[in-house]
């Protein structure tokens, strides 16, 4: 999984509160996400972890 934290959106990148991500995963499937607080973006990245590794360990 790659994560993209974009810099051209207004309000989003470094130095600013919010951030705007757009998830890639394995296969390729581009997510984009809302901008949203860094604190909810990073609860985002937490629950996509997770669920990727429910996923892959139900998968066994």
């Amino acid at each position: 999984m790659i994560v993209l934290n974009s810099l051209q959106d207004e309000g989003a990148g470094f130095g600013k509160t919010t951030n705007k991500i757009t998830f890639i995963d394995n296969n390729f499937v581009v997510e984009p996400m809302d901008l949203k607080s860094k604190e909810l973006v990073a609860n985002d990245i937490i629950n996509k972890v997770i669920a990727h590794y429910e996923m892959n360990a139900k998968n066994k």
